[in-house]
This record gives C-alpha cells, sequence and structure tokens, in this order.
C-alpha cells in the first residue's frame, strides 16, 4: 500500500518540478511574471526556474527585427507629392519597458507602433526639404535623420531602432504619366539639339573635305599640266633636232601623218585638185625638191 502511494506522489513531485525549470533560447529573452508583475529578468541563455502554477515566463526576440512600412504620401517643399516605402531595423533592448508599453500583444503591438512612430518621423524630416533632396544624395542625411528621431522616440517601447532605410521614392500614379511625358519631351528636344550639332559638325567637315579635294585636285591638275608642257617641250626639241638633221623626211613623216587622219574609213569626202601639194608623196616616187 506504500509503494502505491509512493509511486503516484514521486510523479507529482516530478511535475512539479520540471513545470519549474524553463529553457531561454540563445536567440530569446525572457520575462517571469508573477500575477502581472516582473519578478525576473533574463538576458542570457540557459535553464531558469520559476515558482509554479504561480509565476509565467514570457520569452521575447534578442535578434535583430526588421520592418517594413506601409507606402505613404509626403509632401516635400515644394509641392510635389512623393510615395515613399522604409525599412527598418529594430531590437529589444528593455523588457520591462517593452512589457509596460506593448502588454500581451508582443512583437506584433511593437511593430505596430513602431510603424507609426516611423511614418510619422517620415513625413516631418522628408516634408520639410524640396523633392529634390530626397531624389538625390542627400537622402543619405534624411534618412540618418529620421533614424535618430525615431530612435529618440521608440525609447519609450524598450526598443532601438538600429536603422532607418528609404527604399522607394517614386511620384504618385497619377502623376507618373505626365512626368514621363515632360522628361520624353525633354530627352526629345535634347537628342534634336544634339542630332542638330552633329549634322553641322558634318556639313562643317564635308565642307572642308570638298574644299581639300578642289584644291588637291586642281594643284594635281597644275602640276601635271605644267609636266606635261615640259614633256611636250622636251618631245618637240627632240623632234626638231631629229627633223632639222634630215628636212626631206620631215616632211614625210608629216605627209604620212596628214594621209593617215584624212584618209579614215567612213563617209567623209574630200575635194581637191589630183596635182595638189597633199599627193606630191602620192604621185611621184621622187620627192620634192626642197624650197
Amino acid at each position: 500500500m506504500r509503494a502505491a502511494y509512493l509511486i503516484p506522489a514521486a510523479v507529482l513531485v516530478g511535475a512539479v518540478a520540471l513545470s519549474s525549470i524553463f529553457i531561454v533560447d540563445e536567440r530569446k529573452k525572457a520575462l517571469v511574471l508573477q500575477f502581472g508583475e516582473v519578478k525576473q529578468v533574463i538576458n542570457e541563455p540557459g535553464l531558469g526556474f520559476k515558482i509554479p502554477f504561480i509565476q509565467d515566463v514570457f520569452l521575447y526576440e534578442d535578434r535583430i527585427l526588421g520592418l517594413p512600412t506601409q507606402p505613404l504620401e509626403v509632401t516635400p517643399l515644394d509641392d510635389r507629392r512623393l510615395v515613399v516605402d522604409a525599412f527598418a531595423r529594430w531590437r529589444i533592448v528593455d523588457l520591462e519597458a517593452f512589457r509596460r508599453a506593448v502588454g500581451s500583444g508582443g512583437e506584433n503591438a511593437a511593430r505596430d507602433n513602431l510603424d507609426k512612430i516611423i511614418n510619422a518621423e517620415i513625413r516631418e524630416v522628408l516634408g520639410g526639404v524640396p523633392s529634390q533632396s530626397v531624389l538625390s544624395e542627400d537622402r543619405t542625411g534624411l534618412m540618418n535623420q529620421i533614424r535618430d528621431q525615431a530612435r529618440a522616440k521608440a525609447l519609450g517601447l524598450g526598443v532601438d531602432v538600429i536603422d532607418v532605410r528609404l527604399t522607394r521614392t517614386d511620384l504618385p500614379e497619377q502623376n507618373l504619366e505626365s512626368t514621363f511625358g515632360r522628361m520624353r519631351a525633354e530627352r526629345e528636344r535634347e537628342a534634336a539639339d544634339e542630332i542638330g550639332r552633329g549634322n553641322e559638325a558634318a556639313q562643317r567637315v564635308r565642307a572642308a573635305a570638298d574644299r581639300s579635294v578642289v584644291e588637291i585636285v586642281s594643284k594635281s591638275r597644275k602640276e601635271a599640266e605644267v609636266i606635261r608642257g615640259e614633256a611636250d617641250a622636251t618631245r618637240n626639241g627632240i623632234y626638231a633636232e631629229a627633223f632639222g638633221k634630215d628636212p626631206e623626211f620631215f616632211a614625210f613623216t608629216r605627209s604620212l601623218t596628214s594621209y593617215e587622219r584624212a584618209l579614215q574609213s567612213g563617209n567623209s569626202s574630200m575635194v581637191m585638185k589630183p596635182d595638189s601639194e597633199f599627193f606630191d608623196y602620192l604621185r611621184s616616187e621622187k620627192p620634192p625638191a626642197t624650197k
């Protein structure tokens, strides 16, 4: 009978002992609450102990968490509306403050509150600068300013805002078409200007090339005429020297050349006297006397 009572008692004691032990993972932090009051804050991984049935354990993330914000429209100083998306990285740093701020909502409630804080800071910071600053390299400084202001306000939630990045800064859908139209017209105007300047440059190059061609051809023709004249003079000098040695032979060759040019095939006709000097070398084998 005693053994029959000892076994259930041992089982009960074991169950109570096991229910008093909990494990904190290295990726988590833990709060031990007793009737809603914080009794332990456990920031290190390992085994923990609590009073069974009286104390409760709540585990929270110890890792860096991400928060993509909802798209929102902001109006910079130049009244040019922009659609902005952001992404924040945050971490729970104070479990007691976190529990008081979000209650039993945990990380989901913290995300909702943090989303409101970051959106408010985005509107405030970007609303104080022109849209050109948001779309240029100045946005890095603006993101750091949003992070710092959001961090200051998020401390009341027990979290630290590590970083805030603007992932998208676009025009609203209804303004995109008109903006693209203006951009397209501007690019077409620039393209027309470039084409006009290119055609003008091409005309200058073509005119210079044509002028160079004319000058080179003219110079070449001049040099050719000079060379041809000098060659003709040299040839005539050689002919004169050769024909001067034998005038009768000179007269004979001139007559042969005249016959060749005059007596060609065709329909041309010549009418002359038979005793014409043109036929002197055809009429007699003896060449005429030199005059």
